[in-house]
């Protein structure tokens, strides 16, 4: 057996006989296993609720009776976010975006009903899934098996002994790498099962999901490297273990947690109030399409009666209310896209600046990595959005051209009795609306967008690699 075996084989065996090591490490795997299974029960659990629920929003929404379109405008539709299969390994953003919507005329709604606002304050530290238990614990637990790896060597006289056995530096570091990226890889393990599960379920993508094992393996083998180059460097096990212990706490801990907000301090983000309150403002001006009288709209009706070559709306082919509420959910809508679109910008220049720290943490840089390739980050969140607003702007045009085409002019302004009755359209057209469809990225979309931080986490990696080879030429020279 070669040295760095029986190097690797001594270093096992000893981590064997640490009852704390071994009981951190059993408990570290239970806990994994713990998250696969939770992860995997919410999100079939979610998306079950969530058909449930989309399935009886289109039949409320079909089985509505003969009724003005206008009405059906302002009945709006609820519609949800389908879960993609990897949210079971990282559910992202989701647990704080929401899942559902409601779709209404003259009004672009948020997302509603997030996790976190249904649970306790646990939820905003980290939800209990594979990737957080891979991000956050597995790193730990390296730290504490590995921090006295080279140092405990050094401190005890026993890498003289090897070396003069004819072990070399490079060969006693190997054999302590190959012994701790076993622990690594059983850590991981676990995590894996989860993979396994995903794989089977209809949607999955193979090439994110290899995108997330080889990040994942990376970082791993990053936090093996650290905490070895650190265990070399140090004169001390007692001070290795507080230079990682402090190491993990500012990049795993500290950062991914106030790099968020000082990124919404430098970029500031109008909350929903303000938007509205801009909005509704801006609307003032625009015109209201609600008020025949209104300046924009008195224009609109004339260009509409010259285009028809008529000079009573009575005379007009179509019911002008009909056409006017077209061209006043037009106006709107690209008033709300305008602000929308605002509010994108900052969210993307904000989450730049998180991306940009990743490179002072690795841990952010994998969390990117992870949503990225799941297609639970804020891309997919605003994916989400603008297909819902796409969809509500095209439904409540058509009702509105319904009303246009189906509903008399004459009836739409009668006030006799019967009047009521004469204005409804049949309730079959509720039926012939779209439903709504979430078109969902192909896998080379979240694998590019997973790129940046899989290179971070590489870039990582060879710094750390770097600094091991340097600690290694030192290794034995103390005094």
């Amino acid at each position: 057996m070669s040295r760095v075996r029986l190097i690797a084989r001594d270093e096992l065996r000893l981590m064997a006989r640490n009852r704390v090591a071994v009981i951190a490490f059993v408990l570290l795997v239970l806990l994994t296993l713990v998250a696969v299974a939770s992860s995997w029960a919410h999100q079939r659990t979610s998306a079950d609720l969530r058909a449930r629920h989309a399935a009886a929003a289109e039949e409320a929404f079909d089985a509505q009776p003969d009724r003005h379109p206008h009405r059906v405008v302002h009945y709006g539709h609820f519609i949800f976010r389908p879960l993609g299969p990897l949210a079971a390994f990282d559910p992202g953003v989701d647990s704080f975006t929401g899942n559902s919507m409601f779709l209404e005329g003259h009004r672009q709604n948020t997302a509603n009903f997030g996790d976190v606002r249904q649970s306790s304050l646990l939820v905003r530290f980290g939800q209990l899934t594979p990737a957080f238990v891979l991000q956050v614990v597995a790193p730990l637990l390296l730290v504490f098996l590995g921090y006295g790896a080279l140092a405990r060597e050094s401190e005890r006289g026993t890498l003289r002994l090897l070396m003069l056995g004819g072990a070399s530096r490079g060969q006693v570091v190997r054999g302590k790498l190959l012994a701790l990226g076993a622990v690594a890889v059983l850590a991981g393990l676990p995590a894996m099962i989860g993979f396994a599960l995903i794989a089977g379920q209809p949607g999955a993508l193979a090439l994110p999901m290899l995108t997330i094992a080889t990040g994942y393996l990376a970082y791993l083998a990053l936090w093996v490297v650290l905490v070895l180059a650190v265990s070399a460097l140090v004169r001390r096990s007692r001070d290795a273990l507080l230079a990682l212990v402090a190491l993990w706490a500012i990049t795993v801990v500290l950062l991914p947690r106030i790099v968020p907000d000082m990124a919404g301090a430098a970029v500031p983000l109008q909350n929903r109030l303000q938007t509205d309150v801009a909005i509704g403002r801006d609307l003032r001006q625009m015109g209201d399409s609600h008020n025949p009288g209104d300046p924009h709209f008195a224009e609109f009706k004339q260009s509409v009666l010259d285009r028809y070559g008529v000079s009573r709306v009575e005379d007009l082919p179509v019911n002008y209310k009909g056409v006017m509420a077209l061209e006043g959910e037009r106006m709107t809508s690209e008033l709300f896209d305008r602000y929308a679109g605002a509010s994108y910008a900052a969210q993307e220049r904000q989450n730049d600046l998180v991306r940009t720290a990743g490179i002072l943490s690795p841990a952010i840089a994998i969390r990117d990595l992870s949503m990225a390739a799941a297609g639970t980050d804020f891309a997919g969140h605003r994916r989400f959005l603008e297909q819902a607003e796409a969809y509500r702007y095209t439904l409540v045009q058509r009702l509105n051209r319904l009303q246009a085409e189906g509903v008399a002019y004459a009836d739409d302004v009668a006030v006799d009795p019967g009047a009521d009755r004469r204005k409804r359209v049949d309730a079959g057209n509720w039926d012939a609306m779209p439903d709504f469809r979430f078109d969902a990225p192909d896998g080379d979309t979240l694998v590019r967008a997973a790129m940046p931080g899989l290179l971070i986490v590489a870039g990582w990696l060879g710094v750390a690699a770097l600094l091991l080879a340097f600690a290694t030429r030192r290794l034995g020279d103390r005094r």
